[in-house]
Formats: C-alpha cells, sequence, structure tokens
C-alpha cells in the first residue's frame, strides 16, 4: 500500500527542467521555391526548435506539373521535392532522422526502395512505409520527413 501512496504523490509533481522551461516556442513556416505549390493550407515545412517537420511531398515538380512515366520516376521526384524543402529549411539529406512514405499500392516497395537506395546509401534515418487506400491528387507516393537544422 505504501508503495502505490508514494508513486501517487510522485505523479502529482510537476516534470519539468530548466531546459525544456527555457525552450523558445516559435514556430516558422517554410514556403519553398524547390518543392510544389502546397495542395491546399499548409506549409512545405515547420521549423520548430531546430527540427524541421516536412509536409508530404507528392510527384509534382515545383512548377507544379504532375510528373508522368514510371513509378522510379515518380519516386525520384517525391524525394527531390523534399530536399528542396529542406534545402529551404536550412536543413539536408544527411539532417533526415525520420522519414515516412505512403504508397498505394505495396507492389510498389520494391520500386521505391530502388530509387530510396540511391539517396540513402550511407545515411539510414529511422524509416516507416504506409500503404493507403488513396492520396491526394491520385498519386501513388507520398513522403514525409523530419530532420534536423544545419
Amino acid at each position: 500500500m505504501y508503495r502505490f501512496a508514494s508513486i501517487a504523490r510522485l505523479a502529482t509533481k510537476p516534470v519539468y527542467t530548466s531546459q525544456f522551461l527555457r525552450m523558445s516556442s516559435t514556430l516558422t513556416p517554410v514556403i519553398s521555391t524547390n518543392a510544389p505549390p502546397a495542395a491546399a493550407s499548409y506549409s512545405h515545412a515547420i521549423k520548430a526548435n531546430g527540427t524541421i517537420y516536412v509536409s508530404g511531398q507528392i510527384p509534382f515538380t515545383p512548377e507544379g506539373k504532375r510528373v508522368e512515366g514510371t513509378f522510379q520516376e515518380k519516386s525520384d521526384r517525391v524525394i527531390q521535392n523534399v530536399l528542396g524543402v529542406l534545402k529551404d529549411s536550412n536543413s539536408s539529406l544527411e539532417k533526415i532522422v525520420k522519414v515516412t512514405v505512403f504508397l498505394t499500392d505495396m507492389e510498389n516497395f520494391g520500386a521505391f526502395n530502388e530509387v530510396y537506395s540511391k539517396y540513402f546509401s550511407s545515411h539510414k534515418p529511422a524509416r516507416s512505409c504506409v500503404a493507403v487506400k488513396q492520396l491526394p491528387l491520385g498519386v501513388e507516393v507520398e513522403m514525409e520527413v523530419v530532420a534536423l537544422e544545419n
């Protein structure tokens, strides 16, 4: 009984650190010229406390044209768009810590990995790949990342 009571007392105390209290809460939106215009009301990325959260990028050129061609060509454009947003966010491929990939067909998993491995040969961030029913504008692949600022 005593052990539970002391755990309950600990749980009611605030768990703040002085470092946490000093962190800035400034959120800085990034609008990139190296990626297609946002398809809805969102920023290409948000910078917060040295971390960059890149919105999902799809296979459209920075001029807003849909990429036609092979799945590999579409995947390459998606990664190029992510790198463009990172460049405009003062970051780079080597600073990526987490990648999330969305595919409308897991049959394309191998084809995506062929392209992905050309960019991520030595640096291998954490990654998730998820099958989804559909993606915006009828595309087959989307990728978002979390990266650190340079």
